[in-house]
């Protein structure tokens, strides 16, 4: 007699099969992408970096710019005296402005003078605007008339009394401007440098009806 088969039911008992391993290729391939585009955009910017710096070289060889001077070459102080801590003041000045380049103008769109004793500013007028072409001179004639409050003590009011007999004051000239450059047809910027002009001033009275200024140069900070 034949052995007898035990009996199978459908299930299938056998060991258990793995999942399969997990694919990072999708992940891996954005990551690819993005540095792919940084490298890129890198590359760019360098490229654009090193184009403008190519062409302002050039421009720079080319037109070869030349700082603007600023002069005082003429004051007139009719009044400077203390009265309680009111100091009255009457100062005319001639500036003079050169702008030595051959190829390059300059708009002064914004021009505020401030005259400054012991560092407490007295007045401030914006004067008009105006262009000046290439290797021109231009003359301004501000006038400061008035009276202000200041603070004088130690060292500054000794100061004051030792200019006082002396009969010369030292006045500070400030200048803050907003210029533009032409170069060709092509106006270029807005930029704001400060000119500082340190003065000393003689008071001109009846019994000293003479008095001269030395010409100062101003310190241009562009």
């Amino acid at each position: 007699m034949a052995d007898k088969q035990p009996h199978l039911n459908g299930a299938f008992y056998g060991p258990a099969v793995p999942p399969p391993p997990k694919t990072y290729h999708h992940h891996a391939h954005r990551r690819g992408c993005a540095c792919c585009l940084l490298t890129t955009f890198l590359k760019l910017l360098v490229t654009i970096v090193v184009v403008v710096g190519i062409a302002v070289l050039i421009l720079w060889f080319l037109f070869r710019p030349h700082k603007l001077t600023f002069d005082v070459t003429d004051a007139e102080l009719t009044r400077f005296n203390i009265s309680g801590n009111q100091l009255h003041y009457n100062l005319a000045l001639n500036l003079t402005i050169r702008n030595p380049n051959k190829r390059i103008g300059v708009y002064y769109d914004v021009i505020e003078a401030s005259p400054f004793y012991k560092d407490q500013r007295l007045n401030t007028q914006w004067l008009p605007p105006f262009y000046q072409g290439h290797k021109t001179t231009t003359v301004l004639s501000p006038h400061f008339d008035g009276q202000q409050i200041v603070f004088l003590a130690g060292d500054k009011l000794t100061e004051f009394n030792g200019e006082t007999l002396a009969g010369i004051f030292n006045v500070d000239l400030r200048f803050r401007l907003q210029l533009r450059l032409k170069v060709g047809v092509v106006r270029i910027g807005k930029f704001k440098p400060k000119v500082n002009c340190e003065l000393k001033v003689p008071l001109k009275s009846n019994a000293n009806s003479f008095t001269f200024l030395q010409a100062t140069r101003c310190d241009f900070d562009f």
